[in-house]
């Protein structure tokens, strides 16, 4: 018998399994991201001013920010619910965390896209090697690294362990994303909120700071539809592997 398997088996009951009939969160996140996502779509391209220098252009602002916010948020839950799992060794904890960081990676992925777009019409080029991108570039390697290590050989929870602490230390390079255009000096990463002694930023106009603010809440709602769904998946992937495990054993006897 499979090593691997006979770890899953007795890592995680049954009764950690959501009941996916008897639960109505899936549905409520469903129709909260489907309702969420259109409003922030109003107030992008419809209630917000359009930028004066850069024209409809900027309109990419509120989805590069708002995935950047999702991705650091998915690194915070991945570090949190890695140290939770390293102290109680609970196979949800572990779940989550990864779930988690793939979410994280993919709209990590998302900001290193839209960026240079938003970028070749403002600074009219694709790409610089400044202090931001360079940071943002490394923690989107840093969780890469984290899922394959889950995609190892192995005795999951060793490898659980393994990414534990990669989800840990990763984290360490999410302020240091957020601060390296205040730590180092950049010539075209602008600071909109935050600089100077008063911490006032270059500032954005009200209708463009409700515009960003609903598409973030609308991003932080498809968040949690997503971790929902992915950790939903896993589970019944792991059940799957119990009952294959069940079958196999059978047929041994």
């Amino acid at each position: 018998m499979s090593m691997n398997l006979e770890r899953e088996k007795t890592s995680l009951p049954a009764a950690q399994l959501p009941n996916a009939k008897s639960s109505s969160l899936p549905k409520l996140l469903f129709y909260g991201t489907v309702i969420s996502m259109l409003a922030s779509l109003y107030f992008i391209f419809i209630f917000a001013e359009e930028e004066k220098t850069m024209g409809a252009a900027q309109k990419i602002f509120y989805f590069h920010v708002s995935s950047a916010w999702v991705a650091f948020f998915a690194f915070f839950v991945t570090c949190v619910l890695s140290i939770l799992f390293l102290i109680k060794r609970k196979r949800i904890f572990d779940t989550y965390a990864y779930v988690s960081a793939e979410i994280g990676v993919v709209f990590t992925l998302i900001v290193l896209t839209t960026g240079p777009i938003w970028a070749k019409s403002a600074w009219n080029t694709w790409w610089v090697w400044e202090p931001r991108l360079i940071t943002t570039l490394i923690l989107f390697f840093i969780y890469i690294a984290y899922i394959m290590i889950r995609h190892m050989d192995g005795v999951w929870d060793k490898k659980a362990r393994l990414a534990a602490v990669f989800g840990i230390i990763g984290f360490v390079d999410v302020p240091i994303v957020f601060f390296a255009i205040r730590w180092w000096q950049t010539k075209l990463h602008p600071i909109v909120f935050g600089e100077g002694q008063n911490q006032s930023g270059g500032g954005i106009a009200p209708t463009m700071l409700v515009a960003l603010l609903v598409s973030i809440a609308a991003f932080t709602v498809l968040f949690a539809y997503l971790l929902n769904k992915g950790v939903t998946v896993e589970n019944m992937k792991l059940k799957v592997e119990q009952y294959k495990e069940k079958i196999r054993e059978s047929l041994d006897k």
